[in-house]
């Protein structure tokens, strides 16, 4: 990252737009924060705002290799950190018994000691997202995406904590890493669970709200070029209003897109009931939200068209 590339949030949030992703000015504020005191960033939002993007889009902005680590329920500390490649171990064994390297008399304890420790080195490590973050020593540093960190359970929370504590990790067969640079961090969660107040304390945070729907429109119309500021801005009106029924999953921006390009491929240039209820599985995934969806479906439209024009 060039020193001095994003000095101040209005630099973000241009640096952000040049990659189509338009910030508000505290996501903005919180983000450039984070790249100037080295914090984490904690952001939490209902699924589908753009957590998962803003850390996509700091890779991008600041030149570093974008790791995702993916949390999951069970997840624990090798799926995240490391583990031994145990099958290129036994076959360099194998290989060093076929060559003759390896004897069983004590008089070559030595030499079986040294192909010991020849199992447990680098050539051997396979570096999972945490700890490939922590040890790249990339300039630009890495951005690590800790993705969902709501699904995991307690003690890997707690793992986490520690990590990001001080950027450092002890593989007992090869002593204590620690990195040159901390990686640029991104923690999401989509508030499934509270997570714990130490792990939040650490970093910096953020809650991402559905955008108003001038935000969404201008959205729409910079990702799907496509698409008719019509159709825009009514498809936008029409995701803002889904989202006040009690959805079991309300439609992200991420939905408004897809179905804005739907549109656009079908060459509709205005909505109308038939038009949205033929589609609507763009936009709503669950069969119980399009049902819901579905009955007050003709006053939906009406109200959006009338409008909007």
């Amino acid at each position: 990252m060039t020193e001095g590339a994003f000095d101040g949030p209005d630099a973000v949030a241009s640096a952000f737009e040049a990659h189509d992703y338009l910030a508000d000015r505290g996501l903005a504020t919180i983000v450039h924060l984070a790249l100037r005191l080295q914090r984490p960033l904690f952001l939490e939002g209902a699924p589908g705002v753009g957590k998962t993007e803003v850390a996509k889009v700091l890779a991008a902005m600041t030149g570093g290799r974008l790791i995702r680590l993916s949390c999951y329920e069970g997840i624990d500390a090798s799926q995240a950190l490391y583990e031994w490649d145990y099958s290129r171990q036994l076959l360099h064994l194998r290989v060093a018994e076929a060559t003759g390297s390896v004897r069983s008399t004590a008089a070559d304890a030595a030499t079986g000691d040294a192909l010991e420790d020849e199992l447990y080195t680098d050539r051997f490590l396979v570096r999972r997202p945490l700890l490939d973050a922590i040890t790249s020593g990339e300039v630009p540093p890495p951005v690590l995406l800790v993705d969902e960190v709501d699904r995991a359970d307690d003690e890997f929370e707690a793992f986490l904590l520690e990590v990001l504590a001080d950027w450092s990790v002890t593989v007992p067969e090869l002593g204590t890493l620690s990195a040159t640079v901390p990686p640029v961090a991104v923690l999401t969660s989509n508030r499934s669970r509270d997570v714990h107040d130490a792990l939040k304390r650490r970093c910096l945070y953020h809650w991402i709200e559905h955008p108003s729907v001038e935000r969404e429109v201008a959205i729409v119309t910079r990702k799907v070029p496509e698409v008719s500021t019509t159709v825009a801005s009514q498809v936008a009106a029409l995701v803002q209003r889904f989202r006040q029924e009690q959805l079991y999953k309300p439609p992200g921006i991420a939905e408004t897109i897809d179905w804005a390009r739907a549109l656009a491929t079908l060459g509709v240039d205005r909505l109308d009931v038939d038009v949205v209820s033929a589609t609507l599985g763009a936009v709503i995934k669950y069969r119980e939200d399009q049902a819901r969806v579905r009955r007050g479906l003709p006053d939906f439209v009406a109200e959006v068209v009338e409008r909007t024009g």
